[in-house]
């Protein structure tokens, strides 16, 4: 019996030291905060999108003179060629004088006006015909040129002269410019100049009878045809399919980043206004300005939006570029590792709490989540050890709650205002409360969750830039430029931290030939 009881004394004494070391170190377990869930929603910013219109000006050209008749005007009328000669005469006392000695001759009592020779009448026949019409023109002017010749034969002059003919030349030149009505349909605004290179006239008893006032009166009635025909070469429809069809088009979804995240821009057009046309070589650009929302996704790529139907034009064109977000987003996953390796350099001797003395500290696991208020919930597995005092060792979870910013124009991330989350009052947690509200352990983890999203930024800018430099979609093709982003507050989302990224530009959706 003697050799059973010493046989059992070191199991006894393992017993009552494992119950003693027990006793001495406590758990403590912290409620977690709640995780937030919810994804952040970007703002949807109005853009400005442009949209061009082609046509091919030789097109054009040639729809013009096709419409537009060879002879222009033609002329046959009986009308004074001639007009009668008069002479002054200036009565004094009675006396009449004429001539040279009227010059020194006061007129104190009248003056008359004899008429010395009739008027010579003649019929006026001919026509003006016109050249081929050249379209031309830089920026938002076309220039318009024609030239016209004309035939013109005064016949029976005065009974003398049975018929004389009479040609000229003139250059009509015209500044056209274009616009489009309620409906779409194209408008044009004549400005119309010319120089007679040749007057059309003959000369008669030594007079010179003049045709190009006559020709005047008619030529100015190319300005009303010209504004009436214009609009007419083109295309019966053209100019509203193909903003229609562009409209249509504008509807889309663009991707902006391939991965960390994936991210989508999606175009919905709100309406629609007249930016004016523009002339380049030999193609008539009629510019159209979508105002439109842009929105952006991150994750699986979002549903097109369902077109509507093209609007009337707005009255005023949209102001603007093109703005949208990209997002730049941190996994919580990763400040995990960086955190638990800061605190385990930190634990690599004891750490001095006041009032406590020296606590002997190991940091075990580490989890982050985002939690509500904007706010990131950080547990950290902690046990701690005062090397002397009242206080007992103790293991366990606390759970810290923090507010992430970042200060304007920085992409570096940081935490402040960390405070313990649920309970610190009671003597079970009490040593690894006091460890969480140390300056040092405090500053520790706050350097742990600092965040430089710069290398990301960088990476999802340029990412974007290239998506959107030239995208081909069916049937139409997107050119965006970025000319400026800039980053703008983070905030805390149920996939990781966002950082929201502002992009200004450029944008140009045109349908493919």
């Amino acid at each position: 019996m003697a050799s059973r009881s010493l046989l059992s004394l070191p199991s006894l004494a393992l017993l009552l030291l494992s119950l003693l070391l027990g006793a001495c170190e406590k758990r403590a377990e912290l409620e977690p905060p709640p995780r937030l869930t919810d994804d952040f929603t970007p703002p949807k910013p109005s853009s400005t999108i442009s949209v061009p219109v082609r046509f091919d000006l030789d097109r054009l050209q040639a729809d013009i003179n096709r419409m537009a008749p060879a002879a222009l005007w033609s002329i046959d009328e009986r009308t004074t060629c001639i007009p009668p000669a008069r002479v002054t005469i200036c009565v004094k006392h009675e006396r009449k004088c004429k001539g040279e000695e009227c010059r020194n001759v006061p007129c104190k009592i009248g003056v008359e006006r004899l008429r010395v020779s009739p008027p010579i009448s003649c019929r006026i026949v001919g026509r003006v015909t016109r050249g081929p019409i050249r379209l031309s023109g830089k920026g938002s002017v076309i220039a318009l040129a024609m030239p016209v010749h004309a035939e013109i034969q005064a016949r029976d002059v005065g009974g003398v002269i049975k018929r004389e003919t009479a040609t000229g030349s003139a250059l009509v030149r015209a500044t056209v410019r274009l616009g489009i009505d309620g409906k779409w349909g194209p408008t044009a605004k004549v400005d119309l100049d010319y120089d007679w290179t040749d007057p059309p006239g003959i000369d008669f008893l030594g007079q010179r009878i003049r045709f190009a006032r006559r020709a005047d009166r008619e030529l100015q009635k190319v300005i009303v045809g010209l504004e009436r025909d214009l609009p007419r070469a083109f295309p019966r429809g053209a100019l509203r399919r193909g903003i229609a069809d562009a409209w249509r088009d504008a509807f889309t979804t663009i991707e902006l980043n391939r991965e960390r995240p994936p991210a989508w821009m999606r175009i919905t057009p709100q309406g629609v206004g007249f930016e004016g046309y523009r002339i380049a070589g030999r193609t008539l650009e009629a510019r159209i300005a979508a105002r439109a929302i842009t929105e952006t996704f991150v994750g699986g790529r979002p549903e097109n939006p369902f077109p509507t139907p093209l609007p009337a034009p707005l009255r005023e064109r949209p102001q603007g570029g093109l703005n949208f977000h990209i997002p730049v987003m941190a996994d919580y996953r990763e400040l995990e590792p960086v955190l638990k390796r800061a605190l385990d350099k930190l634990a690599r001797k004891p750490i001095t709490l006041e009032t406590i003395g020296p606590v002997t500290v190991a940091f075990g696991g580490v989890s982050i989540h985002p939690t509500t208020g904007g706010r990131l919930a950080v547990g950290i597995e902690a046990s701690a050890d005062a090397v002397r005092g009242p206080l007992s060792a103790t293991r366990g979870k606390v759970w810290l709650t923090g507010l992430p910013y970042n200060e304007p124009g920085s992409e570096v991330v940081r935490v402040r205002d960390l405070q313990i989350y649920g309970q610190t009052d009671r003597a079970v947690i009490d040593l690894l409360a006091r460890l969480f509200l140390d300056k040092t352990v405090i500053a520790t983890i706050e350097a742990g969750l600092v965040q430089d999203f710069g290398k990301d930024y960088q990476k999802v800018v340029t990412a974007a830039r290239k998506a959107i430099a030239e995208r081909r979609e069916k049937g139409f093709l997107l050119k965006a430029e970025i000319q400026h982003a800039q980053h703008g507050r983070v905030h805390v989302t149920g996939s990781g931290l966002y950082m929201l990224t502002e992009v200004t530009g450029t944008a140009t959706i045109s349908r493919l030939p």
